[in-house]
């Protein structure tokens, strides 16, 4: 009974965006939407997914850059309005479905095959 109120509430009101199947290990752009004051512009972020999980309303991602030295993480739900565009820059072959061991790993060894 919960189940159907549920899914009914998420199939009315969630924000469906078609996006590109991507997984764990994938080096993905992307882009987003921020508002300052009142100006609107386009803001993107390069990075490798780290994991994805979570179903229907609930379903986020999380992307890993460095940045200046320093290990840089963004979680992103994919039913958020502000999501523009994610662009599949190189495909990655990865063993595992979260990589929290990509964390820990620096210059070369922090290379997935494609």
């Amino acid at each position: 009974m919960l189940q159907n109120i549920v899914k009914y509430i998420e199939d009315k009101y969630h924000h469906k965006n078609d996006f590109p199947l991507f997984n764990s290990g994938d080096t993905v752009t992307v882009f987003f939407e921020i508002k300052e004051g009142d100006k609107k512009r386009i803001q993107s972020f390069k990075g490798v997914v780290i994991k994805k999980q979570g179903i229907g309303a609930t379903k986020t991602f999380t992307i890993r850059k460095t940045s200046g030295g320093i290990g840089v993480e963004r979680v992103f739900i994919f039913s958020q309005p502000n999501l523009k565009k994610i662009d599949i820059n190189k495909k990655g072959k990865v063993r595992r479905s979260k990589i929290y061991y990509f964390r820990k790993l620096k210059g070369k060894k922090a290379k997935i095959k494609s």
